[in-house]
């Protein structure tokens, strides 16, 4: 008679667990990039007026709770995972797929507004060319890698990470440089990137809040490595939490010194690409090239990564039905890539990039974001909820605290971003009925 337990092992293949605290502490700096607030600066500063550094901190406080919400449903659903299926399986499967859904868009809206930054960027060094020839060049550049399936390795990730840190480095350094030499400056002088009295606006920093959100997107990623963690109960929670403080501080560090280099209410030549201007300030022409050419390559790398990442989410939808299987679901026999879901996006991105601002593609991103960690949070406080044990109430107190203020800065995206948010959002909500619909057909004609 056979061993069960013995052809289980040599049939299936099982992922190694060989990721440590520090392995899963470093992937999730990398997911998040160390320059993430340098590209969204400009946005930040001009809804905040001025208040960056105290709009990347507020948005610091609902990251962390979150974040502990997350690090409670990666240790009750260890076999990877993601906001969809944390909602899914707490709640209800319609609300995970309304989460998958709205994940979907994050997706597709990272290529987007990556294309608009790296756009921007290119017009720096090439000012007399067109900014739609740079948008149809570079839309054309993540579609045609893609179709031939380049991706980015980890490898890679991590090397770009490295370089990124180095460009960081530098900034910090070419800043203390020049603030040093500056005439000696009243005390009000350092005070003002937190709190200046002359400028301040509480719905301006709330709307710059809800921006500043984007400076974090990256750390749940974290949780889809559970398979491959040492002691993942402990190690994942931990990761998480530890990555958002990490970005927190890494940021409020780098615009906190980019708002002392800038003088205040100087306008930036291009709003979009005010931190690489900032640079250019505190380090000179050599620092300006730099940071607009690193920037411009990690918006690079992270525009056609994600840009095959949402044409592998449609395939699975597709293959799921929840998108018609035929188009969505269909596979390139020769390169095994989901063609028609990379060309879709491609002339999505492209439009995209010629109508949207890079602010109203970010917004939108987060409009996405929040509703998940939202998801997230209450999935947290109702498997709290559920165990019926005092010992749950205060992480469940935290989850509500990451409820609310996911929910409060949600309120506070700018009104147009809200509006196309809710009829993607709309849009999902008719396709599930419709699926279910036809699932339950056969059984009615029964």
């Amino acid at each position: 008679m056979s061993n069960p337990a013995a052809a289980a092992s040599e049939g299936q293949v099982t992922l190694r667990r060989s990721l440590r605290f520090w392995d899963l502490l470093l992937y999730g700096i990398v997911l998040i990039q160390p320059t993430a607030p340098m590209p969204v600066f400009g946005v930040i500063y001009q809804e905040a007026r001025g208040h960056v550094v105290t709009a990347i901190l507020c948005a610091l406080v609902a990251m962390l709770f979150t974040s502990v919400s997350y690090g409670r449903m990666a240790r009750t659903y260890p076999h990877g995972g993601s906001a969809f299926i944390y909602v899914g399986k707490e709640l209800h499967p319609s609300l995970g797929y309304l989460t998958g859904w709205c994940m979907a868009m994050d997706y597709i809206l990272n290529p987007l507004i990556c294309i608009i930054w790296c756009s921007k960027a290119a017009q720096n060094f090439l000012p007399e060319i067109p900014y739609v020839v740079f948008v149809f060049l570079f839309a054309a550049v993540f579609t045609l890698l893609n179709l031939n399936g380049v991706e980015t390795s980890a490898r890679i990730n991590a090397g770009m990470a490295a370089a990124l840190g180095i460009v960081v480095i530098l900034v910090v350094i070419a800043a203390v440089r020049y603030l040093i030499h500056l005439p000696p400056q009243p005390g009000s002088f350092y005070t003002h990137p937190f709190y200046d009295p002359s400028t301040f606006s509480r719905s301006g920093l709330l709307r710059g809040t809800s921006i500043a959100v984007l400076s974090y997107i990256g750390f749940d990623g974290i949780s889809t490595l559970t398979d491959e963690a040492k002691d993942p109960a402990r190690s994942i929670p931990r990761a998480i939490v530890l990555a958002c403080v990490a970005t927190g501080v890494l940021a409020s560090i780098e615009v906190y010194l980019g708002q002392l280099v800038w003088p205040r209410g100087q306008a930036f030549p291009d709003i979009d690409t005010a931190y690489v201007h900032i640079s250019g300030r505190a380090g000179g022409p050599i620092l300006f090239m730099i940071v607009n050419a690193a920037l411009l390559l990690a918006n690079l790398g992270s525009g056609m990564a994600s840009h095959l990442g949402a044409a592998r989410l449609l395939l699975a939808m597709g293959q799921d039905g929840a998108l018609p299987k035929k188009f969505f679901g269909a596979i390139h026999p020769k390169n095994r890539i989901p063609r028609n879901n990379v060309l879709l996006i491609g002339v999505i991105c492209l439009v995209g990039a010629l109508v949207f601002s890079y602010q109203l593609g970010a917004e939108m991103l987060n409009y996405g974001a929040l509703l998940a960690f939202m998801g997230v949070n209450v999935a947290s406080v109702a498997l709290g909820w559920r165990s019926g044990k005092w010992a749950h109430w205060i992480p469940m107190l935290i989850s509500t605290a990451g409820f609310l203020t996911c929910l409060f800065i949600w309120t506070n995206l700018g009104p147009l971003a809200r509006i196309v948010g809710t009829a993607w959002a709309l849009v999902g909500i008719v396709l599930w009925v419709v699926r279910r619909r036809q699932i339950h057909l056969p059984d009615a004609a029964m």
